[in-house]
């Protein structure tokens, strides 16, 4: 059985977006006719139907959602290897590196101003970007590195451990919790904490602390949804939500509205740099080197070399 090629995917990737074969030619930018030879030919090629067809409407069948989930996968990889492909052979283009605003961007310069003063260096590019975007960039390879802060997921990529500090509770000054020397994570069960786009379950127990005491994060309390940490203090400064932040927040963040109590157990915040997995430009290498020189880190994880087989492979999803 001959294999579905990339632009069987794009055509039915199109039509299972759109559920509406004119639309979905529209967006191609081809007529309807060749679509629907492409689609019924990818059917044949994979041996069973794609879609429900009735009338003018379409919708798909579970092998239809399935290879949905798959071509998105496939074609975002494809791009992915193409940019990284063009960026490699073009031997003097900057190293792009991404992170968010704030501490991030400081600890970021700090690296590349480091790294300008090497012989080898490249030039470099800091991409600064919104929150939980810069996994995303390294994947799809808008972006040769990027500097992350837990959680994040490891799937894929490489990851040189930079600087770790510990959390701190951000409690609202009229709290009970408020009045504690110290808590521990299971005092925080039941608290509302502030919900981040696109939390999963994993992401909920980190930031609630229940990581450490147990819980699914499920059972967390709905606060407000935030997107950066200044949210964060606001809300709580309110009294909506309790929160686990860095020493540093907590450091440039005084208020008379909230009272930050030191955490006896609460997992600590780190930050990494990270790389895909797979073949590395030298650039990239002597970039991560520099950064573990600067923070006095142990030697990178992944042994970092063009030949993809002396890479190790990431053992899953997991926050740190």
């Amino acid at each position: 059985m001959h294999e579905v090629d990339l632009r069987e995917l794009r055509y039915f990737l199109a039509a299972a977006e759109e559920l509406n074969l004119s639309r979905a030619a529209e967006r191609l930018g081809i007529s309807q006719p060749p679509l629907s030879r492409t689609i019924r030919q990818t059917e044949r090629r994979l041996g069973t139907p794609l879609f429900h067809r009735r009338h003018n409407t379409i919708r798909l069948t579970p092998a239809g959602t399935t290879l949905l989930s798959e071509a998105r996968k496939v074609l975002e990889a494809a791009g992915a290897a193409t940019r990284r492909t063009r960026r490699a052979g073009r031997e003097a283009s900057p190293l792009t590196v991404t992170t968010t605003p704030g501490r991030s961007t400081e600890l970021l310069r700090r690296i590349t101003d480091a790294y300008a003063g090497l012989p080898d260096a490249t030039r470099s590019h800091i991409a600064v970007t919104g929150y939980r975007t810069q996994e995303a960039a390294l994947r799809s390879g808008e972006a040769d590195l990027a500097l992350l802060s837990t959680p994040f997921d490891v799937e894929g990529l490489c990851v040189q451990p930079l600087h770790s500090e510990e959390r701190v509770a951000a409690v609202p000054a009229g709290h009970r919790l408020a009045r504690s020397a110290a808590l521990r994570c299971l005092d925080l069960l039941g608290q509302p904490f502030p919900r981040w786009p696109e939390d999963t379950e994993a992401t909920r127990r980190y930031w609630s602390g229940q990581d450490q005491a147990g819980g699914t994060g499920e059972g967390t309390a709905q606060g407000p949804l935030v997107h950066d940490i200044s949210q964060i203090i606001e809300v709580v400064g309110l009294g909506q939500a309790l929160a686990l932040v860095p020493r540093h927040v907590a450091e440039a963040n005084p208020r008379a509205d909230v009272t930050y109590v030191p955490m006896v157990d609460a997992s600590s915040y780190h930050t990494a740099l990270a790389w895909p997995e797979g073949p590395t430009r030298p650039a990239v290498e002597l970039f991560v080197r520099t950064a573990a020189r600067l923070f006095a880190t142990d030697p990178p994880p992944c042994d970092i070399a063009p030949d993809p087989a002396s890479l190790p492979r990431s053992t899953g999803t997991r926050l740190w």
